[in-house]
């Protein structure tokens, strides 16, 4: 070929994004032997070059040795359809597995963002029919940057099926309590009422963070004032929401007066 003809190795650095190191390293392993040199000894790259440079950084991109991409390339009985087809099949797969990946990893940061490892189905089956996803973004928003929603991530984070069981069992049990004190009368700043307050913050203090006495007021107040809080106490019985509300407030002033 003549001396001025092809792509200086310069040139093709630039148009295959690689190092003028690698290509003289492709040459050295006689994986890729430009098709001429200058009188200087300076390489020249053809089009079917560039054409098997292109192949040798497909292979490489999905991880074959450079030996195993030397005796693919180097293999006669294969026609230049039959490599496109197996590229085709190589990409395909390839594709399939990272979106595989993907997802998993989408998951998996759902799960360590929400503090809560378990799948959908079972968060339905602990927590019932009224439980909406939505509301732990809605949590994440309103509370995301503060030391205790920090605080309930971490702690939250190794809980498994078991602890989440655990902890709906005892809001159960403690709202049936709360059922039984509205039902039978008592004030919400009696002792019976504040006594139940104290003991739902400890169950938040308990399983989530250190819910200060201002922490609980700021509940309660969103007990009366978001109308899917208070249909939620409202559903156990008629006028929980408002009574648990004054509970809490009422076991706040009992202790910071103490």
């Amino acid at each position: 070929m003549n001396q001025d003809e092809g792509y200086p190795v310069g040139a093709v650095a630039k148009i295959a994004k690689v190092t003028v190191r690698t290509l003289h390293h492709y040459d050295e392993i006689g994986l890729l032997s430009p098709a001429g040199r200058t009188r200087a000894g300076y390489r020249r790259y053809v089009d079917a070059d560039l054409d098997r440079l292109q192949q040798i950084l497909f292979y490489r991109e999905l991880g074959f040795p450079l030996e195993e991409i030397a005796a693919i390339l180097d293999d006669g009985s294969v026609s230049p359809t039959e490599h496109l087809r197996r590229q085709h099949r190589l990409l395909t797969d390839r594709i399939s597995h990272l979106q595989e990946l993907a997802t998993a990893v989408e998951h998996a940061m759902e799960a360590r963002r929400m503090g809560i490892q378990l799948t959908p189905e079972e968060k339905f089956e602990i927590f019932g029919e009224g439980y909406r996803e939505e509301w732990e973004q809605e949590a994440e928003q309103r509370w995301g940057g503060t030391e205790a929603w920090a605080e309930s991530q971490r702690r939250t984070g190794g809980y498994g099926k078991a602890d989440w069981q655990r902890i709906q069992g005892e809001m159960t049990e403690l709202n049936t309590r709360l059922v039984a004190a509205v039902t039978a009368g008592e004030p919400a700043d009696g002792t019976v009422a504040m006594d139940l307050a104290e003991a739902h913050r400890q169950h938040i203090c308990q399983n989530f963070y250190d819910c200060t006495f201002t922490i609980h007021r700021g509940l309660a107040g969103l007990y009366v004032s978001d109308p899917r809080w208070t249909s939620t106490y409202e559903e156990l019985t008629a006028g929980l929401a408002q009574w648990l509300h004054d509970a809490i407030l009422a076991n706040a002033d009992r202790h910071e007066q103490a």
